[in-house]
């Protein structure tokens, strides 16, 4: 038969501790109260004919109750004393108070109606007679022996009444008794099947794909499943910990979405990201109110954008792949035809100034035509990266060196800042060049004013919460609009400066040496780029092999 279907024969062990903990407390109560009543009142309260044994027999059930209770304290979880044991203390007590007080006439008989209540809830059927049968002979065998010493039959038939209001009092506890016992039994099951739902449920959120955790109005991590910890660091983010030591961006996300949440508990418009703390990570969190209560813990969830940007990846190149091949074979020569003719056109003597001025527009954006084509087909001719062991160090001071004497840049507003330690990197020297190139002559661009001076700074150093190492390009300029900052990296997206493919391009080649480029505000304002190298660790062992 199922557990559910089943009825449960004996007391569930909660049940069976909650009545033997108050009948305890009821054995501490009657010895406190006889003794009480016994020194303050004395008669016609309380006729005790045997003092002596009415002392000893009330501290003796005194000092067994107490017993049971240190008992059940100290051994809560090992089965209870069968009930009918318990029973026979009860019948000997109140027999000899009853053989020390005059028997059935002192009325301190009706004291067994109690503990027989109690146990025949914690006894099936058969022991339920039993002990209503031995409270009964509690009642009788005193009167009986009271009677033989004072030859008086009085009493006999109030012994007999009060044995079998015991037996009803018994009788009648049977169906109380199957309903406590059934209720106690589903209520168990019940918790049994929460405890289960509620571990099951713990487990499937633990071992989500997606990164969950839960806030709550103080700021505090309460629920966070392996996911979520992976992205913010296992070493900080846990339960109970403050969100502001495992991501200070994320705090002031959660800001921003508890000002600006209308009704609906959905983030305005905007889905926003932030960098994770081990700096090789773009996260979009999306936030969902818990409850109606104000304030409200936040359900945070988080996305890993490189996952989907992995993701995206080989359609992307795919699609670029087939428009490079039309752009050179379908653009390319008619671009180079028509910059050419507006060459020559440009070197006639007979042109006027307004006409020169048309071919010099005609010359510049048929170059502008011609790099995006370059830069095209450059992603679309990439080869895999081949990857050498490089010192950052020297590789940054042989870049720089190159860079000033190319682009005829005075050395000293390009400024480098390196790290005390030593620094390695596992790295395609020349997609590692394609890539800072890129980054430097943009800051130059646009990050720097050539008649109003500034520097651009080339700063490496190693990561303090993953201790990987990075390359960064920090420019003081006027920086990327809010609006633009989570389109500078799509294909073609340019504001209308540049061909809008530059730091696509440079992104896609760190993500081939298993890296990560990445755009941060600076402090004061400008720009930062910063390229994060893949672990060291990672890699040692296939380099020395």
């Amino acid at each position: 038969m199922p557990a559910s279907a089943a009825t449960p024969t004996s007391a569930p062990p909660d049940l069976a501790r909650r009545v033997a903990g108050w009948l305890n407390v009821y054995r501490l109560l009657v010895p406190t109260v006889l003794l009480g009543l016994l020194v303050i009142a004395r008669a016609p309260y309380l006729s005790v004919r045997l003092p002596g044994l009415f002392v000893t027999t009330c501290a003796g059930y005194f000092a067994a109750a107490l017993a049971l209770i240190v008992r059940q304290r100290l051994r809560g979880a090992e089965p209870l004393i069968r009930p009918l044991a318990n029973s026979l203390l009860d019948s000997v007590a109140i027999a000899l108070i009853l053989t020390a007080s005059g028997g059935v006439a002192s009325g301190l008989g009706i004291l067994l109606a109690l503990p027989v209540l109690a146990l025949t809830l914690l006894a099936d059927r058969r022991e339920a007679l039993l002990i209503a049968a031995g409270a009964t002979l509690a009642v009788l065998v005193p009167q009986f022996f009271i009677g033989l010493r004072t030859a008086e039959p009085a009493g006999f038939a109030t012994a007999g009444m009060l044995g079998v209001v015991l037996f009803a009092i018994a009788l009648s506890a049977w169906p109380l008794a199957d309903r406590l016992r059934t209720t106690e039994a589903t209520v168990r099951r019940q918790e049994i099947d929460l405890a289960n739902l509620a571990q099951l449920s713990e487990y499937i959120v633990r071992h989500l794909r997606e990164s969950i955790l839960v806030v709550d109005p103080q700021d505090r991590i309460r629920l966070i499943n392996e996911s979520a910890a992976r992205l913010l660091g296992p070493q900080t983010a846990r339960v109970h910990a403050p969100l502001e030591s495992v991501s200070g961006d994320l705090v002031k996300l959660l800001a921003r979405w508890r000002h600006s949440t209308d009704s609906t508990g959905l983030y305005p418009r905007e889905e926003p990201t932030f960098v994770g703390p081990d700096g090789t990570r773009e996260i979009r969190a999306h936030f969902a109110s818990l409850g109606t209560a104000q304030p409200a813990a936040v359900l945070v969830f988080l996305e890993d954008t490189s996952l989907l940007a992995e993701k995206i990846q080989q359609s992307k190149l795919a699609a670029l792949g087939r428009l490079s091949a039309s752009i050179a074979h379908e653009i390319r020569n008619p671009i180079g035809a028509m910059s050419h003719a507006g060459q020559l056109l440009g070197e006639s003597p007979h042109l006027a100034p307004e006409d020169k001025r048309l071919t010099e527009i005609i010359h510049s954006h048929a170059e502008r035509v011609s790099r995006i084509i370059e830069s095209v087909l450059r992603l679309s001719r990439r080869e895999a990266a081949r990857a050498e062991r490089l010192a950052l160090s020297d590789w940054s001071g042989a870049f720089l060196q190159e860079f000033c004497e190319t682009m005829q840049w005075p050395r000293e507003r390009l400024q480098l800042a390196m790290a005390e330690e030593p620094l390695e990197i596992r790295f395609d020297p020349g997609q590692l060049r394609q890539i800072v190139w890129n980054l430097c002559e943009n800051a130059l661009r646009y990050g720097l004013d050539a008649e109003q001076g500034g520097t651009i700074e080339l700063r490496c150093g190693r990561r303090s919460a993953s201790r990987r190492p990075y390359l960064e390009v920090a420019d003081r300029g006027p920086g990327v609009p809010p609006e633009h900052v989570e389109r500078i990296f799509e294909p073609f997206f340019s504001a209308g400066r540049g061909t809008g493919l530059g730091l696509f391009l440079a992104r896609e080649l760190a993500q081939a040496n298993g890296a990560t480029l990445l755009y941060e505000p600076r402090h004061g304002g400008g720009s930062i780029f910063r390229l994060v190298f893949a672990d060291p660790d990672r890699w040692i062992g296939e380099i020395e092999a």
